[in-house]
């Protein structure tokens, strides 16, 4: 069957040159964004009662640009200036490139990952006898905890937001050919949401093993995943997809 509408299960991008947009305009379908999840901060009388005193940190790990919108806003909401002494522990350059709208780059100590988590950890190492403070979601990846307790460093984690499933009951009785999945969260809000969805000619589309487990475990099937080393990219596997269901006759 061929693919003419597409459900991206995160936000509309906000760049012009996003790849969705030139696959849309390249083989002619249509592409919507609506967030399955979303984040919602945790109020810094939550964070008080989990023990954490931003004063006792010298060093902040960053894993998203989530984090860094939510530290900020919890320093500010609980009046505690940020030191210029603080160092920062950024999983990717993204994340770090981001620190620029709170801090200015060239007067801050700022340490950058590859892309990983398992990335960063040699520069944790190094400043081991910094006190980190490891701002997340309640959905953090297990290898994170795993990885710091590995590496003997004082740290502690606190809740800073959290991951929150969106309402999608106006979407009851649209249909799509391809849904996108990024993270098991998204396909938690599916169920959520549709109780009794039954995926029958639906096309489903996952990045990441995590996800891929998530869709198999509820019953569904992966008709496109990524990444591989083919298409390393969700675009990439979708107009791969695309290409070779649309010109059959």
């Amino acid at each position: 069957m061929k693919v003419k509408t597409i459900l991206v299960s995160q936000p509309e991008p906000k760049i012009e040159n996003s790849p969705y947009f030139d696959l849309q305009e390249k083989q002619k379908v249509k592409i919507d964004f609506r967030p399955f999840i979303h984040v919602e901060g945790v109020s810094a009388k939550d964070i008080r009662h989990q023990k954490v005193d931003l004063n006792n940190f010298t060093a902040i790990i960053l894993t998203s640009r989530n984090a860094v919108d939510h530290f900020f806003r919890v320093a500010e909401e609980m009046r505690f200036k940020v030191p210029d002494t603080m160092k920062y522990f950024c999983q990717s350059e993204a994340v770090a490139f981001y620190l620029q709208k709170y801090v200015v780059y060239r007067k801050r100590k700022i340490y950058v990952g590859k892309r990983t988590f398992q990335d960063l950890s040699p520069l944790i190492k190094k400043y081991k006898d910094e006190s980190f403070l490891l701002p997340t979601t309640d959905k953090l990846k297990p290898e994170v905890p795993e990885t710091l307790n590995g590496l003997g460093v004082k740290w502690k984690e606190a809740i800073f937001y959290r991951t929150v499933i969106s309402n999608l009951s106006d979407l009851a009785d649209v249909y799509y050919d391809v849904l996108v999945f990024f993270s098991p969260s998204g396909i938690e809000s599916l169920f959520k949401n549709f109780p009794d969805f039954k995926q029958n000619n639906t096309r489903i589309a996952v990045f990441g093993d995590t996800t891929i487990k998530a869709v198999e475990q509820h019953g569904l099937r992966v008709d496109i995943a990524a990444p591989t080393p083919e298409t390393p990219s969700m675009t990439m596997a979708l107009e791969k997809y695309i290409e070779k269901v649309n010109k059959k006759k």
